[in-house]
């Protein structure tokens, strides 16, 4: 007997050290494929301020071109929810794995492709064109990089840990953010003068290089436990879209208003504030670069401490604080703007994500959490990227049309407020599942 309970154990310990090993596996790997992904996204908004405007748009005057490359730039968040529909799908079918493998191939191959792509000198208008579908392209590939990156690190998780895990991958968007202003920054510095002939261009083609790290990482995962007890259980949905829509059109919807001002006020803070900075105060690009680059860092801590706090207190409380933070902060930043002293200026920039941070630590799980396993990738991704649509790509737009009517930006903060609001709201209608999953792991 004492043998064959020994024999028993050691099976438990080898079982428990290969989940630990997967576990660990899929955080690493779910994180630094979304750190790749949002990289590569990440460079057309930064583009989209500083360059693409006088290459593709050189007969509009300041305001009206960067307006133009607004507009493509939204084309990338009009296409995530078609990403969402198609790759949730598969998530939801055939496995976590499989969907991510797919995204970080199709949104490598739209950004190495924009550094290909000839001007308006050249080509004219179609290189605007061609911009337009690659946007296109990587729209689709961060359509469904969202859920299946936070469902593969979070679904490895131990239910009382399941906000830290899920934040994990959240971290992809600011370090994803950080790392592209920094190569941007370093092919600015080092191409100098033929910056914006060509040197604009290397930071899009070194995204093939993170591209294979990226899918090597991801070939080697272990699919879920969470998808595998549901496919062994022959619980596999024919239409999980479908399905999702049907059963929880309602968390659907509130997910959508939900994120308006987590996406308004992180495109407000570093896509637009470019155009402010460079364009209209005249600061040095990589001055506005140096400070947001510290910005992005400093997010980088408070995502994780966010998910752990979330863990501790509920996702709902954290978000809110977050949320309520950027609507506030808003007001302060636009005021040390309207200083033009370069300390000041550098200050709010350099504060100006850790509200963001706050939200989007905790509202992985909180999101998440709002679907039943067998649908969650399908609802969970549609939701997330609606709201890209309603909050994500008009906002530069409509911050360059308020810009216009008050250059103050406090107009552009009261939107901001609008959108704090909007988020709070749909908040307060959430289910919360920090209850349920500390009763799980107890």
């Amino acid at each position: 007997m004492s043998s064959s309970a020994g024999y028993g154990n050691s099976l438990d310990s080898a079982d428990s050290v290969r989940d630990n090993r997967n576990r660990k596996r899929a955080v690493i790997a779910s994180t630094i494929g979304a750190i790749i992904e949002w990289y590569d996204f990440g460079l057309y908004s930064i583009a989209a301020g500083l360059v693409f405007p006088s290459l593709f748009f050189p007969n509009s005057d300041a305001l009206a071109g960067t307006l133009n490359s607004f507009i493509v730039f939204a084309v990338g968040y009009i296409a995530r929810p078609v990403g969402a529909l198609i790759f949730g799908h598969f998530g939801d079918r055939l496995g976590r794995k499989g969907a991510l493998v797919a995204t970080i191939l199709l949104m490598g191959f739209g950004t190495f492709l924009v550094a290909l792509v000839p001007t308006y000198q050249h080509i004219g208008i179609w290189g605007a064109v061609i911009l337009s579908v690659l946007r296109f392209l990587q729209g689709l590939g961060v359509g469904a990089e969202w859920s299946g990156a936070i469902l593969l690190s979070m679904e490895w998780s131990k239910p009382k840990r399941r906000g830290l895990f899920a934040s994990w991958p959240q971290i992809g968007v600011p370090m994803g953010a950080l790392f592209s202003n920094l190569l941007f920054g370093g092919a600015s510095l080092a191409t100098g003068s033929a910056f914006m002939t060509w040197g604009w261009r290397i930071p899009f083609a070194f995204s093939a290089i993170l591209v294979m790290l990226g899918l090597y990482m991801r070939l080697g995962l272990t699919e879920t436990p969470v998808f595998r007890e549901f496919a062994n259980a022959g619980q596999v949905q024919k239409l999980p879209v479908i399905k999702a829509i049907q059963q929880h059109y309602r968390e659907i919807i509130l997910i959508t208003l939900l994120r308006m001002s987590e996406l308004s006020s992180f495109i407000i803070f570093t896509v637009f504030v470019f155009t402010i900075g460079v364009q209209v105060l005249h600061f040095d690009r990589n001055f506005i670069l140096a400070a947001l680059l510290v910005g992005l860092a400093i997010e980088c801590f408070c995502v994780p401490i966010s998910g752990a706090l979330a863990d501790r207190f509920g996702r709902k409380l954290m978000f809110m604080i977050g949320v309520a933070g950027a609507g506030l902060f808003s007001f302060v930043y636009f005021a040390g703007f309207a200083t033009a002293s370069p300390s000041l200026v550098f200050l709010v920039i350099a504060l100006s994500l850790i509200p963001h941070g706050l939200q989007y630590g905790a509202e992985a799980a909180l999101i998440t959490e709002s679907f039943s396993a067998n649908v969650r990738y399908s609802g969970s991704a549609v939701g997330y990227q609606l709201a890209s649509i309603l909050g994500g790509g008009p906002t530069p737009i409509i911050a360059t049309l308020l810009f216009v009517r008050d250059r103050s930006g406090y107009l552009i903060a009261g939107y901001l407020v609008l959108c704090s609001i909007i988020s709070i709201i749909a908040a307060a209608f959430m289910r919360d599942g920090h209850r349920a999953s500390r009763a799980d792991g107890a």
